[in-house]
């Protein structure tokens, strides 16, 4: 072979490499290990630790009416910083009363000490053993958040999620929790035909019961669980109070916000703490 055959076939080589390169996927983002808080991020079959920038931060003290939940989870997030025993947590019940805000107020109380938060939506709860081998090597704290979880039947995550929490092979890492926001107690749909399901068919199953523990045992892999509930209008009022005087309004000013604040939380049908934050904005933006 003389030299133009050789510079000939390695031009080809050369533009079948760059075509292949075309069609594979880019290589994940090197991680920024500074960052505090992260999302999971997937492009095909390869995900990363994607730093959130700018991270929504929220005080314990911005947290009214929630006393008990606030000391039981600061407590246990304590524990997880100092090396001691401590458990996952589900937290359940009422929209807007301030599941997900107590886990970023985790991260705004104890980012400093090493804490860092870790965001995963449902649809990728499958990665999370990738996700607990890519940091088990790091000196940092790191909570899983999974907020707003359920699940249908036959998703994948369920048992991905089961597996991580209590029962797999491999364990969750010494330097990992999971803390899980959700407006169900199960996590998974229950219905009325699985206890009609007692009375057996030719077809129906021997064990029904068996179907409903397997749809509670999930949720009970959680070593804590907060109930949250909704709030007494004494309660949204005060909550509607504080967060007019964070944002600089007079006293004079915020007597005045009553009548409408109770307005705006009958038009939304809710008295939650998040009903309470957007009314406090509407009404400082018109009024302070």
């Amino acid at each position: 072979m003389d030299s133009y055959d050789l510079s000939h076939l390695l031009e080809r080589a050369a533009r079948v490499l760059a075509q292949l390169e075309a069609w594979l996927p880019a290589a994940p983002p090197e991680i920024d290990w500074s960052a505090h808080a992260f999302r999971w991020r997937k492009r095909g079959a390869r995900g990363w630790l994607d730093a959130v920038r700018h991270v929504a931060r929220i005080e314990l003290a911005d947290l009214q009416h929630v006393e008990r939940q606030k000391d039981i989870i600061d407590r246990n997030t304590r524990q997880f910083l100092q090396g001691k025993p401590a458990n996952n947590v589900l937290m359940t019940g009422a929209r807007g009363t301030g599941k997900s805000s107590l886990v970023k107020a985790m991260l705004a109380a104890y980012g400093d000490r090493g804490l860092r938060l870790i965001e995963v939506d449902k649809s990728d709860l499958g990665d999370l053993s990738d996700i607990v081998e890519m940091v088990a090597g790091r000196t940092e704290r790191y909570i899983v958040f999974c907020d707003d979880l359920s699940f249908e039947e036959g998703e994948a995550g369920y048992k991905a999620l089961k597996s991580v929490l209590d029962g797999s092979v491999s364990s969750s890492g010494e330097n990992v929790l999971i803390y899980a926001t959700s407006n169900r107690r199960h996590l998974m749909p229950e219905y009325m035909s699985e206890n009609l399901q007692a009375t057996h068919t030719a077809d129906g199953e021997i064990h029904p019961g068996e179907t409903v523990e397997e749809k509670i045992s999930l949720s009970e892999r959680f070593g804590l669980w907060l109930s949250f509930h909704p709030f007494r209008q004494d309660d949204y009022l005060d909550i509607v109070h504080h967060w007019l005087r964070d944002l600089g309004c007079p006293a004079g000013q915020i007597e005045a916000a009553r009548t409408e604040a109770l307005q705006w939380a009958l038009e939304r049908g809710s008295r939650s703490g998040r009903v309470a934050h957007q009314f406090a904005r509407d009404w400082a933006a018109r009024h302070a």
